[in-house]
């Protein structure tokens, strides 16, 4: 790892383009959570909570683990906010603080205040108006500052509550999400972003080389596009089909390439594995 004196990768690149660049790989990722119902405030704290631990893990001198001092110096957390943060981290079993939206508040309050609930525990099912146990009384004591007919809509429109046919609503689901995502997928979804980002920042340090920075620089991964800006429109249901053929197919190929390069038990022993993968997406802009 170089001094903090010495030339890096991040001193060489502009940091307008740094700026620039941030701002561009984090409308998907901000497209996500925004559909699942993550409000800034708690990607502002998962954030804090990774660039804490990246820094901690990946950015030690001589070997060693990152210090508390070195790791506020790259990322502007106070050391205070730090061992806050790194006392979270190693106690898995307690989540972070959960800041959640005034959609998901009203829903956690009819699943979970007493007011509301059934004597087996259940949510009861509310008249919209009145007084007692009623959606207007719950959007008082949950509702933030959205106005109650603006949050029945947003709920009902989600699937989140049910209007039934006498006028009462019926809790569907107990926490707010604008789009139904199978929890794998977004797992996936996830998992994809993590395996282009790992890339890029591997290739960053292999660029590291060529520039003069590091001498023992990683060797760079493969990362291509191919892409036009004056296809017709019209043209993407074809594309779409080329890419849906050609592109199982070629996976196919690299799923049995990496079969036959599995590592195997020999004479006994354990033998060391990695994990090793290609990904290919398309790519849509209007």
């Amino acid at each position: 790892m170089d001094s903090p004196d010495s030339p890096t990768a991040a001193n060489i690149l502009d940091r307008g383009a740094v700026m620039q660049t941030c701002r561009v790989l984090l409308r998907p990722i901000a497209s996500l959570l925004l559909k699942c119902g993550m409000t800034w405030r708690e990607f502002a704290e998962v954030s804090k909570s990774v660039f804490v631990a990246v820094a901690s893990q990946d950015f030690g001198l001589n070997g060693r683990p990152t210090n508390v001092s070195r790791v506020s110096i790259l990322t502007g957390v106070s050391r205070k906010e730090i061992a806050r943060v790194r006392t979270l981290l190693e106690q898995e079993a307690d989540p972070l603080p959960n800041k959640t939206t005034d959609a998901t508040r009203v829903l956690s309050g009819w699943h979970q205040d007493p007011d509301f609930l059934t004597a087996d525990g259940k949510p009861c099912i509310l008249p919209a108006e009145g007084d007692g146990a009623s959606f207007a009384t719950l959007w008082q004591r949950y509702g933030g500052d959205v106005p109650v007919t603006s949050m029945r809509k947003e709920l009902e429109r989600v699937g989140a509550i049910t209007s039934l046919p006498d006028g009462r609503l019926r809790a569907e689901r107990r926490y707010f999400m604008p789009r139904r995502f199978d929890p794998q997928w977004i797992l996936n979804a996830g998992g994809m972003l993590h395996d282009l980002g790992s890339s890029i920042t591997h290739n960053l340090d292999a660029g590291a080389e060529a520039a003069g920075v590091r001498r023992d620089a990683p060797a760079r991964r493969f990362i291509g596009r191919a892409t036009s800006d004056s296809v017709d429109p019209a043209a993407l249901p074809e594309f779409e089909a080329f890419v849906e053929k050609n592109g199982q197919e070629f996976l196919e190929r690299m799923d049995k390439w990496l079969t036959e390069h599995e590592a195997r038990p020999a004479s006994g022993e354990a033998r060391r594995k990695m994990r090793l993968g290609l990904g290919v997406f398309l790519i849509a802009d209007e």
